[in-house]
């Protein structure tokens, strides 16, 4: 048995199927995919990529299903599906994906098309597994997927625990090893063993945090939408096709964009981490509710209407409005007084981090810092923002 050497486990088992499945092109690309994207230009050492992430997701499910009372056939398939499940990610991760989803309409979850059209399906196919049950089970659906993708998985779990350990900070270092033990199968379905909303809480707690210092800090959130759009002026373009698009690495991607005319200066500036600046930073409950978690057209017809009044090029506007925040850790199924319950039914610390959830969102406007003052004063007139709202530094 191929045994890794991993940073954050220590020492990770293969068995043969997964190590194949290791060798093939679509696994190896995931070598060259950073797990946190323009994270990294805010934390230096947060060099990791999808490609150990995943050897990490493998292993805590193995560790969980050695623990579960299940059959062989699906204990192997979760296994595999935890260490194929970022096969579908494309460059830069989650900061590309938008612009992925736009032009094929597909979530990077979905990966039935992948397994099917490379060397992963055969591979899947000469060790006995069936690739659409895997993407099934990648994708959280079938006989206990929720363990690879769903409100505490293993994929959590692992990213939670290695990007705390790779940016240097502390608030992900989760008792993960906790979690697996208190894991049990309920009626078919995954829940946490009584005695342990702590646990639970533990997830949340940790994910609220790391959202907050790391996930959405704010120079990774304007690298991201950056690179969104200078994503999005390549394809619309037609400079690269969609497919093609979402089987670059971050290398590949850089080079794309630097070597075309119409994103170059984006290419500039994120590689020299020259970034836009905050025109607009402004806080939840000073942005009006029709102008919070704004579709891509939406967006970018307010990019043009806030360039226009400020008098400047419209590539000089990025609107970056987010989601209402979520928690889905709170929905989470645990043993209490022998009942199923969720976690936010029985946990008082669940509202608490809702709220704190919704403290930490910012709607931002950015924009070069040589325009920023014309910026923020159109985008507040535009976005109908209160006073005060702007606390640009």
């Amino acid at each position: 048995m191929t045994v890794i050497k991993d940073s954050v486990h220590d020492y990770i088992e293969l068995e043969p199927a997964a190590e194949a499945l290791l060798d093939t092109a679509p696994m190896q690309r995931l070598r060259y995919v950073r797990q946190l994207s323009t994270v990294q230009l805010v934390y230096p050492s947060a060099n990791h990529t999808r490609f150990e992430h995943s050897l990490g997701v493998y292993h805590l499910a193995s560790e969980a299903v050695e623990r579960l009372p299940i059959e062989d056939d699906i204990d192997r398939r979760l296994r595999i599906a935890a260490l194929v499940h970022d096969v579908g990610h494309g460059p830069f991760g989650h900061q590309t994906e938008a612009a992925i989803e736009r032009h094929l309409g597909r979530h990077h979850d979905e990966i039935e098309w992948l397994l099917e059209s490379t060397d992963l399906g055969r591979v899947l196919e000469d060790h006995g597994l069936e690739p659409g049950a895997v993407a099934a089970t990648v994708d959280g659906r079938g006989p206990l997927g929720e363990l690879v993708a769903g409100t505490l998985d293993v994929d959590r779990m692992d990213y939670l625990v290695r990007d705390a350990h790779h940016t240097g900070v502390p608030y992900g270092t989760i008792d993960h090893a906790r979690l697996l033990y208190a894991l049990e199968v309920v009626d078919g379905e995954l829940a946490l063993e009584e005695g342990n909303v702590a646990t639970a809480e533990s997830a949340l707690i940790a994910r609220t945090l790391m959202n907050a210092t790391v996930y959405r800090h704010h120079v990774s959130r304007i690298a991201g939408a950056m690179l969104d759009r200078a994503s999005e002026r390549l394809l619309a373009d037609g400079v690269v096709d969609p497919e093609s698009f979402a089987r670059l690495t971050d290398a590949d991607l850089l080079a794309t964009l630097a070597e075309y005319d119409g994103t170059a200066a984006f290419a500039d500036r994120i590689r020299d981490r020259d970034l836009y600046k905050r025109a607009i930073w402004a806080r939840r409950d000073a942005v009006p509710a029709g102008f919070r978690g704004l579709d891509y057209d939406r967006t970018r017809a307010l990019e043009r209407e806030i360039a226009e009044i400020a008098g400047v090029d419209p590539e000089a506007v990025v609107l970056d409005s987010p989601g209402e925040p979520s928690s889905p850790e709170s929905r989470a199924r645990i043993v209490v007084d022998g009942d199923l319950r969720r976690l936010e039914e029985r946990s008082s610390l669940v509202a608490g981090l809702d709220a704190c959830a919704r403290e930490i969102w910012r709607l931002g406007v950015y924009a070069p810092e040589s325009v920023l003052e014309p910026v923020g004063e159109a985008a507040a007139t535009v976005l109908d923002l209160e006073d005060g709202a702007n606390v640009r530094p």
